[in-house]
């Protein structure tokens, strides 16, 4: 039933998008591109949302580790004293994951597109829309169904910069001495070159339409955040 319902809502209608876009502009490339576009533009106020969500967690952030210390031997008074803090800011500690676990079936929808559906005999066009024969998967000299390691660096590059803007990315933590803190913070710094890393590793074994949507997914994601960024900035 979950299968058949996410099939019906999500897969087809993407599929039937990317084919559209295809029989109006018959180059695979440039229609994964405008897809991706289309996407984000949809989501832009789930993306927003999660963004200044994210803004404020990293405002807070001090004030919750002054709590932690403070309370570190009362952890009742502790979780307390948090909970206040999440309750004036009116935000959760999970705020920033929801909007993009929502958008989690349509990444898991494109993937499978992109892996085995515009490959296969198989497909669920709907009546009203042109069917084309052929689909051709070269886009500037490269072959979209197979693997590709310039697209799958390039898609690991942009992720990196991504990840870079976000709020608190690589911000010191100049007040601590706490030994425990400091070790977190060195991990959540190597988490921010080694995902892009493993994007590169994975990427590397599938169909580099992937890879270019990945690619497209994170310049327009740049793009998004320098965008919502600017009001911070000019402060």
């Amino acid at each position: 039933m979950i299968s058949q319902l996410f099939q019906l809502l999500i897969y087809q209608p993407l599929f039937n998008a990317l084919i559209f876009i295809y029989s109006l502009l018959p180059n695979l490339g440039l229609s994964v591109i405008i897809l991706t576009g289309l996407i984000k533009l949809l989501t832009l106020p789930l993306n927003a949302k999660a963004f200044r969500l994210q803004q404020i967690m990293a405002g807070i952030q001090s004030e919750l580790k002054s709590v932690q210390k403070k309370y570190k031997d009362n952890p009742e008074k502790q979780a307390q004293a948090v909970s206040e803090i999440f309750k004036r800011e009116k935000v959760s500690p999970l705020g920033p994951i929801v909007p993009i676990l929502i958008q989690l079936p349509v990444l898991i929808a494109l993937y499978q597109l992109f892996w085995h559906g515009l490959w296969s005999q198989e497909n669920h066009v709907y009546s009203f829309i042109s069917k084309p024969e052929v689909i051709s998967p070269l886009f500037l000299g490269i072959d979209l169904s197979q693997p590709n390691v310039i697209l799958a660096v390039l898609a690991g590059i942009a992720q990196l910069v991504q990840t870079l803007m976000l709020p608190n990315a690589l911000k010191k933590n100049k007040d601590s001495g706490d030994m425990k803190e400091k070790m977190s913070a060195a991990l959540q710094k190597q988490m921010i070159y080694l995902f892009p890393i493993l994007t590169v590793f994975i990427l590397l074994k599938l169909p580099s339409a992937l890879g270019l949507y990945w690619l497209a997914t994170s310049v327009f994601s740049v793009w998004q955040q320098y965008a919502l960024n600017k009001p911070t900035l000019k402060k």
